[in-house]
C-alpha cells in the first residue's frame, strides 16, 4: 500500500500536470487567485437567474466613462476627460453586483477545488477571476477623479501630490472591496470617508517620520570627503618637500639651473613665471637650451625626492 506521503506526492504532480495544460495567460491569472475569496452578500447572489442577467446575451451593457489623468504633472493642468464623467447610480448598482457575483462563485470553486483538484474547475476559476478583476478595475477607473478632486483639497506639508494621490487610489481600491451596495448609498459617499482617513494617516505617519529625520537625505553632504582631504594633504607635504630641496639645495643644482627654475615658476616671488624666450635673454641662451637645462634640473628634484621622501 501506498504512504500518506507517496499519496500526496502523486497527487500533487498529477496537480502540476493538469495544470500545464492551461494556457500561459491562464496559469498566470490562475496563480494569482488566493486562496480565500471574499465577496459582499447580498441576496440575489444566490438565485439561479442572477447569472444570465448580469453576463448572459441579454444582460444590459454598462459604459463606464473614460477618464485620463496624469498625478506627476501639475494640479492646475486640465484634466482630460469625456462628455459624461460620472457613473449612472443604475450602471454603479450592476458593476457591484457583478463584482461580488464573480467572487462569490469564486469562492465556491476555490473551496471545491482545495478538496479536490479538477482542471475543469481551474478553467472555471480563471473565468470568473477574471471577471471579477474587470468590474473593480470599471468600479475604480470610474470613480478616481474623487481621489484627485480630494487630493487637491488637501495639503500635507513634506508630502507630493503624487505620493497622495496614490494613498487615496489605494483606498478607493479597499472601499470597492467592502461597499455593499444593497444599503442604497453610492460608492462616493462610502469612499470619501476612507480616503479622507487615509490621508490622514499618511500626514500622521510622516509627521512620525520627521520627528526622526527632520532634514531631507542630501547626496553631496552624505559623500565622504576622505579622498579629497588625502589629496590635498598629500599635495601640501609634496609641496612643502620641493621646498625644502630646493632651498637647501639637496638635488646639486649649478647656479644656472636654479636661476632658470627660479624664474620660470616664479619661486620666492609672487609675479608670474617667466617664458622660456624671456629667461634665455636673461642667462644669454636660446630657447631651446633654456629647456633642455629646466627639464634636467627637474630631473634632478624628481631623483632627490624619490630618494629621501618617497622611499621608506
Amino acid at each position: 500500500m501506498k504512504t500518506a506521503t507517496q499519496v500526496a506526492e502523486a497527487s500533487r504532480t498529477a496537480r502540476t500536470a493538469s495544470i500545464n495544460l492551461l494556457t500561459e495567460n491562464e496559469r498566470q491569472l490562475y496563480n494569482q487567485i488566493p486562496s480565500e475569496v471574499d465577496y459582499v452578500y447580498n441576496s440575489c447572489l444566490a438565485s439561479p437567474s442572477t447569472e444570465d442577467s448580469l453576463f448572459g446575451e441579454s444582460a444590459q451593457k454598462v459604459e463606464v466613462p473614460s477618464w485620463t489623468h496624469f498625478p506627476e504633472v501639475a494640479e492646475e493642468v486640465p484634466t482630460g476627460r469625456s462628455k459624461r464623467t460620472v457613473l449612472k447610480p443604475e450602471d454603479e448598482v450592476r458593476l457591484f453586483l457583478r463584482y461580488n457575483y464573480a467572487r462569490y462563485r469564486l469562492s465556491k470553486l476555490v473551496a471545491a477545488q482545495a478538496r479536490r483538484f479538477s482542471l475543469g474547475r481551474a478553467r472555471q476559476m480563471v473565468m470568473w477571476y477574471g471577471r471579477a478583476m474587470k468590474d473593480r478595475a470599471s468600479l475604480v477607473r470610474a470613480n478616481m477623479a474623487l481621489v484627485l478632486s480630494m487630493a487637491k483639497r488637501t495639503r500635507i506639508p513634506n508630502v507630493e501630490f503624487s505620493e497622495l494621490v496614490s494613498e487615496g487610489n489605494m483606498a478607493l481600491l479597499r472601499s470597492v472591496e467592502k461597499f455593499d451596495v444593497s444599503r442604497g448609498f453610492k460608492l462616493s459617499t462610502y469612499a470619501c470617508r476612507a480616503i479622507l482617513k487615509s490621508f490622514n494617516r499618511l500626514a500622521t505617519k510622516t509627521g512620525r517620520y520627521r520627528q526622526h529625520f527632520p532634514t531631507e537625505f542630501d547626496p553631496d553632504l552624505e559623500r565622504s570627503d576622505y579622498d579629497e582631504r588625502r589629496h590635498d594633504t598629500q599635495w601640501e607635504d609634496s609641496v612643502e618637500a620641493i621646498r625644502e630641496i630646493f632651498t637647501q639645495n639637496r638635488a646639486m643644482l649649478s647656479d644656472l639651473e636654479r636661476t632658470i627654475l627660479m624664474e620660470r615658476f616664479a619661486i620666492a616671488t609672487r609675479d608670474k613665471g617667466r617664458t622660456l624666450a624671456e629667461v634665455g635673454k636673461m642667462v644669454g641662451l636660446t630657447n631651446e637650451r633654456v629647456r633642455q637645462i629646466q627639464n634636467l634640473a627637474l630631473e634632478k628634484i624628481r631623483a632627490a625626492l624619490d630618494e629621501k621622501y618617497l622611499v621608506a
